[in-house]
């Protein structure tokens, strides 16, 4: 992507959003526009009442971008005073998890409380923020009187928490038959983590290049049951607690891809040692089969590393029987992957049947499943987006990554020449806790870091201002 505003210097984001711009995201976040798999659920009025609150709050954009629905999912074309590739497909979504836990919370969930430091409420980082951030950034643009060389398309969902099939598969469908090949596709992911990752002292701004897949499998096992005094050599519990022993201590093999050796090419610079030097005998062409296992191994020894070079298993639920002297005729169990580029769902239920190595289990998949994303490279896009956040917070390492979980994007794959999964807000160990658990909330700094970071962005897709004089 051809930057269109050559070398403008942006000076970092230092002060939080005013009490108005505040106040615009915490109504948004009174909505509680849960997002449940329950079909019962029904959250119409809710996100009744945030679509009129965006229509209210930003006039411009709903009188200047053509707005098409697809249920509660939102779909906003800018068109662009060119024509040519689309610009750059902004997502971001409306709905959010439910809170369980409200007795916990310092504000109630939904109410939506705003004070001097913090915006509190369900939705605060995931993902309202974004969505208000992104319509708060084409306002201002507007009033400025800018518009993209370009179209752009802002494609904001209403269930992406309960994956995304009513909501951004009909979008995606929608670009797909319009023909649309944009250049830069950015979605949520990514983040500016504070003494997170083991030994770097810099803030690290992780930028995805695309995620994982996911599946569930479920293990399950009949028997004819009986009294437990009597019973056999084998039972239901028995024979399922070996299957789920076998299928977590055999998980499949580390690997480390080309994105996450790019990845730790590009923070060697801020890694402690041994590790710098390690990464800088492995080079980031160079990795070697020396070099590649031992790399792999460091990485696997902590859970949020280890998931960076491996499909990950995670048994989650096991159940069976229904009384401690009675045989239980079944019992079953589900288990989690989050598929690594290079391996498919298949490839996660062969692999199971083959470690457990028992006919009597049934081995199957349970709900949705997702194959790994495509990921794109780097390039002129993904460089944009690193200059502009290194404008905001200066002093960053920005990086490459995958993300673990499954977002909208996964849905428009093919779209883009390339994907960019990030947000550039700064969140320590503790705020990544918060993401769908107890006092979820962002930052006033934040927030202006988040809005003005999409204001860059457009600034660098709008068009040159008309000249006065004519002249070309």
């Amino acid at each position: 992507m051809r930057p269109i505003i050559e070398n403008q210097a942006y000076s970092p984001v230092t002060d939080g959003v005013d009490d108005a711009t505040a106040e615009r995201l915490a109504v948004a976040l009174r909505c509680a526009t849960v997002s449940a798999e329950d079909p019962g659920h029904d959250a119409d009025a809710e996100f009744a009442a945030l679509a009129a609150h965006l229509a209210a709050e930003f006039p411009l954009v709903h009188a200047h971008l053509t707005l098409t629905t697809f249920g509660r999912s939102r779909l906003y074309r800018w068109d662009g005073t060119d024509p040519g590739p689309v610009a750059a497909i902004l997502l971001a979504h409306q709905d959010v998890v439910p809170a369980e836990d409200a007795q916990l919370w310092t504000h109630p969930p939904f109410a939506g409380v705003v004070d001097e430091d913090y915006i509190w409420g369900r939705g605060a980082i995931d993902d309202k923020s974004r969505v208000l951030a992104i319509l708060e950034a084409v306002e201002w643009a507007l009033a400025a009187g800018l518009r993209p060389r370009h179209t752009v398309y802002l494609a904001f969902g209403h269930d992406e928490e309960a994956l995304g099939a009513d909501g951004a598969v009909p979008m995606a469908a929608h670009l797909r038959a319009a023909g649309v090949r944009a250049r830069l596709l950015l979605d949520e992911g990514g983040v500016i983590t504070q003494d997170v990752v083991d030994g770097v002292d810099r803030p690290v701004a992780t930028i995805m290049l695309g995620e994982k897949g996911f599946a569930t499998v479920r293990l399950s096992v009949t028997d004819a049951g009986g009294h437990s005094s009597m019973p056999g050599t084998q039972t239901a519990v028995g024979r399922l607690a070996r299957a789920v022993a076998r299928v977590q201590d055999n998980p499949l093999p580390l690997r480390l891809t080309p994105v996450i050796a790019d990845m730790l090419a590009r923070m060697r610079v801020a890694m402690p040692e041994p590790r710098r030097t390690l990464l800088e005998l492995a080079g980031t062409r160079g990795l070697s089969v020396l070099t590649t296992p031992l790399i792999t191994r460091i990485l696997a020894a902590a859970p949020t590393t280890a998931a960076l070079v491996r499909t990950t298993t995670a048994p989650t639920v096991i159940s069976g029987g229904v009384k401690a002297n009675v045989l239980p005729q079944s019992a079953e169990a589900l288990v989690n992957f989050r598929i690594l580029p290079g391996d498919s769902v298949a490839e996660v239920v062969a692999h199971c049947r083959r470690v457990i190595r028992d006919d009597a289990v049934a081995v199957e998949l349970d709900g949705a499943t997702s194959e790994p994303s495509r990921v794109t490279g780097p390039g002129p896009a993904f460089d944009l987006i690193d200059e502009l956040a290194t404008g905001l917070v200066p002093g960053i390492v920005t990086t490459t990554g995958l993300v673990p979980g499954a977002t909208d994007s996964r849905h428009f794959d093919g779209l883009a020449e390339t994907r960019c999964n990030f947000a550039p807000i700064v969140l320590t160990a503790t705020d990544l806790t918060r993401i769908h658990g107890t006092d979820e909330r962002l930052s006033r700094l934040n927030y202006a870091r988040l809005i003005e970071f999409n204001r860059r962005l457009i600034e660098r897709l709008a068009a040159p201002a008309p000249d006065p004089t004519g002249a070309r």
